[in-house]
């Protein structure tokens, strides 16, 4: 089926500033060559997994994951900045009892391309229902591999730090002398700590463990992510009017989170359906009016909505 191209920008003008929110109706394949390079700060996506969704996107065998996904990465690193990041939600399938190598295959593949496997977060379920099988337990967890062009990149670290939490009471109460002073580490890695830098201190940076629970706010997608996941990406990788894309854009998480956090955003969408389900949302989400720095400046923003 020949979807076309179809392109609905939504344009906000603020105070000379200009937030757009842009959709694309098509294979993300086809529908990347039209961005420009290097013109994307973040990408924040989640591709169907192997042989899952067949219903809805119709499900791609462990053994051709590698291959098809391959020129769509390649397009990928084309559209990032130098400076940008590249989160990629991902899980392997167990078959007959066996997990399958096809996200190994694919990080030792991409890094033929040029990609730098930079870091990997896992998103904890929560909230995961109990489960088990003959020869393992149930999952409560996703991969979020981090990839990179360059060693260089954005990142806002103090964006996502977190309360110090009730060890602080306890652990910092009386300090020993090894506590005040940098302790190395004991099998020569170079690395150490004192403990005592984190006195009178209210947050701490975070782990590359996330502990979100599944439940999210649209219904409408069999594999919608909660906000807080794409959020927690746009915090720590990008700045207010930075571009985010997700090249699958489902039911829109990642846009209208980027659209809240005054970000420019992109969502490419190969099912008519959801694309005009988000289509229509974003057509109804209220605007925030921002307030005027200069006395008697205009208090309303432009809005402008095209059909390309």
């Amino acid at each position: 089926m020949n979807l076309g191209i179809h392109k609905f920008a939504k344009l906000i003008r603020i105070k000379k500033m200009e937030l757009t929110t842009d959709f694309y109706l098509g294979d993300c394949k086809e529908q990347l060559k039209l961005l420009p390079d290097n013109s994307v700060d973040l990408i924040v996506t989640s591709p169907p997994y192997a042989d899952q969704r067949k219903n809805t996107y119709g499900g791609i065998h462990t053994d051709k994951y590698v291959e098809w996904f391959l020129p769509i990465s390649e397009q990928l690193l084309r559209v990032l900045k130098p400076t940008g990041t590249f989160v990629l939600n991902i899980k392997e399938k167990v078959v007959e009892g066996e997990r399958s190598t096809y996200v190994m295959e694919l990080i030792l593949e991409m890094r033929k391309q040029g990609w730098l496997w930079t870091e990997e977060f896992i998103w904890h379920k929560k909230n995961c229902y109990p489960g088990k099988w003959p020869n393992r337990f149930r999952d409560a967890w996703e991969r979020l591999l981090q990839f990179n062009k360059d060693k260089k990149f954005n990142m806002y670290q103090e964006e996502v730090m977190v309360p110090m939490g009730d060890w602080a009471k306890s652990r910092l109460k009386n300090l020993s002398n090894t506590d005040k002073i940098r302790d190395n580490s004991k099998v020569g890695s170079g690395f150490g700590k004192n403990i005592s830098n984190w006195l009178d201190r209210d947050k701490a940076y975070p782990t590359n463990v996330l502990h979100l629970a599944t439940e999210c706010n649209n219904k409408n997608h069999s594999a919608a992510f909660p906000e807080e996941l794409p959020e927690w990406f746009i915090k720590l990788f990008t700045k207010e009017y930075d571009t985010v894309l997700d090249p699958f854009m489902g039911s829109g998480t990642t846009l209208t989170v980027a659209k809240r956090m005054i970000r420019n955003s992109i969502g490419i969408e190969i099912i008519p359906e959801y694309f005009e389900m988000v289509k229509k949302q974003f057509n109804t989400i209220e605007l925030t009016l921002f307030e005027p720095t200069v006395e008697n400046e205009k208090t309303k923003s432009e809005r402008r909505y095209t059909i390309r």
